[in-house]
């Protein structure tokens, strides 16, 4: 019997992978809880299993005192003594109980006792394994489906998928094998929770450092990954050599093993981007596909980047649902403002309109006292303007500004308002004015103008006439014969003298030209003679 109980108990130890000092405890705690109900006692009883004899052997100990003042866990030095010699106070006296008088109901107390200890034992030794693997790749089969949940085996206990950790584009059967990746372990009353997940991006980065050896062996580093399970995956990923390229080694020699694990996760879409340190250059990669025309830090401190893409890529920077965006925004840790050209011009343009709004010094205001116009520009109320778009309820809660004070603030407001319109009709007038003085000096301007035209068209007229007319005196010679037939026949036709004829003529633009055609008429009139 000694043996046969020493081998369950190693038998046991090694099914629930505990240790052997763990279930002979128990078992020696089960001894004391059934020797307590059947003595019905209030000693303090203690056990030790012997693994020589195999045997549980139960003891009642004393503790040695002067004066006794419990007899059930008290003994006083006299009787002490008596029983070892040697013993002083504080001591421990221990006298042995029988065990073979406890019956079935003993065995069955003991019985419970011991499988709660081992379970326990066992549940501790489950947490302690698996709570040091969480972010592990493991293997599992699906065992059975729990309503939307999914319970799968991992060998020494079973793991739960809840609807929660489950991809989109997957559907579970019984019996299937499953690749996932330990999210977290949870006590619970039944015991330890593993919980397993099939969308953690953890997942994404330990299949790829089990395709890619240049991840496993530490040349390529993972840097960021961010997932929406079943739909798209971006990786940022960083090359230690510079000679060896981050994404061309993820990708693989023609997409072979990035391709591995799209299979793996179902058709799943990923994205590898190349890390930057500089968080601009990075967000502009990190929103591929699409083309990114310029990237600004709006907010440091806030995290915070705008992003200004051309007017066809916005849709295709946003992505469905805003999903590329979203995933860029984790990926790179900031938040993301994208807009377009046509966008961001019309903002800067109402901006601009903005700026070039006239704004007027709150001291223009009767009535109020520097003070008040303190409190209001410390609180960015800086313009009239800007006081007058504020309501009583805004103006209230500016510490030092009461109801009194609100209502003399709107009666200084109206007034300068009220002021300013019966200004703008006199000035309007003024303008009026203004506007038709220079008509009368134009119309002056017109007619002086016009004077000055005639009389130098005047003078450039007479010009060439004195000129044609030397021209005929030193022709004068060649012309006898000749002189008085143009005479007569200009006399027949009634017509002017060829001097005054050629003179009407001759534009003030063209004195050259009307000279030669002055000289050439001499020239004419010697070949007729």
């Amino acid at each position: 019997m000694a043996s046969l109980l020493y081998q369950t108990i190693e038998q046991i130890s090694r099914d629930k992978h505990i240790e052997p000092e763990i279930i002979v405890a128990a078992i020696e705690e089960a001894m004391v809880v059934a020797a307590r109900k059947f003595y019905k006692t209030d000693e303090d009883l203690r056990s030790k299993f012997n693994p020589d004899t195999g045997q549980v052997e139960l003891f009642a100990v004393r503790t040695v005192v002067e004066q006794v003042a419990d007899p059930f866990r008290e003994i006083a030095l006299s009787d002490a003594r008596k029983q070892q010699s040697t013993i002083e106070v504080g001591g421990e006296i221990s006298q042995a109980r029988a065990t073979d008088v406890l019956g079935r109901i003993q065995a069955q107390t003991a019985k419970q006792v011991i499988l709660q200890k081992v379970r326990e034992a066992e549940r501790d030794t489950i947490y302690n394994e698996f709570h040091t693997r969480v972010g592990e790749l493991v293997n599992c089969i699906v065992k059975r489906l729990d309503g939307p949940d999914v319970i799968v085996d991992l060998g020494r206990t079973e793991a739960r998928l809840p609807k929660r950790e489950q991809s989109r584009l997957e559907t579970y059967n019984v019996g299937d094998r499953l690749r996932v990746a330990i999210r977290a372990v949870e006590r619970a009353a039944k015991g330890p929770q593993v919980v397993v997940s099939r969308a953690d991006p953890v997942l994404v980065q330990r299949l790829f450092e089990m395709e890619v050896p240049e991840i496993y062996d530490g040349t390529v580093q993972i840097r960021a990954v961010a997932r929406e399970a079943g739909e798209r995956t971006k990786i940022a990923v960083e090359s230690r050599d510079k000679d060896v390229d981050p994404v061309g080694a993820c990708v693989g020699m023609k997409g072979m093993r990035v391709q591995s694990i799209i299979r793996e996760l179902r058709g799943e879409k990923i994205d590898i981007i190349p890390y930057n340190e500089d968080i601009l250059l990075f967000a502009q990669k990190g929103l591929s596909p699409a083309k990114v025309t310029r990237v600004q830090a709006v907010d440091v401190e806030g995290k915070r980047l705008e992003v200004i893409v051309e007017d066809t890529q916005l849709s295709l920077a946003i992505g469905k649902k805003g999903q590329n965006v979203r995933l860029a925004s984790k990926l790179i840790g900031w938040n993301i403002d994208i807009k377009s050209e046509e966008e961001k011009r019309r903002e800067i343009e109402a901006q601009m309109s903005e700026m070039t709004v006239a704004s007027t010094s709150l001291n223009e205001l009767q009535g109020v006292g520097p003070k008040t116009i303190e409190k209001l520009e410390s609180h960015g109320v800086t313009s009239i303007e800007k006081l007058a778009d504020m309501t009583p309820e805004q103006l209230l809660e500016i510490p030092g500004i009461g109801e009194k004070m609100v209502e003399k603030i709107r009666i200084a407001v109206e007034q300068y308002f009220q002021a300013l319109e019966s200004q703008q009709p006199a000035a309007a007038e003024d303008a009026a004015a203004v506007t038709a003085a220079p008509e009368e000096p134009t119309a002056e301007g017109e007619a002086s103008v016009e004077s000055a035209i005639e009389t130098e068209t005047a003078a450039e007229s007479e010009a060439p006439s004195e000129t044609i007319e030397s021209v005929s005196e030193s022709a004068e010679p060649w012309l006898e014969t000749s002189s008085a037939e143009p005479a007569q026949d200009s006399a027949g036709t009634e017509n002017p003298a060829p001097t005054q004829e050629i003179s009407t003529d001759i534009s003030p633009a063209e004195p050259e030209n009307n000279k030669t055609s002055a000289d050439e008429d001499p020239l004419k009139t010697e070949d007729n003679a």
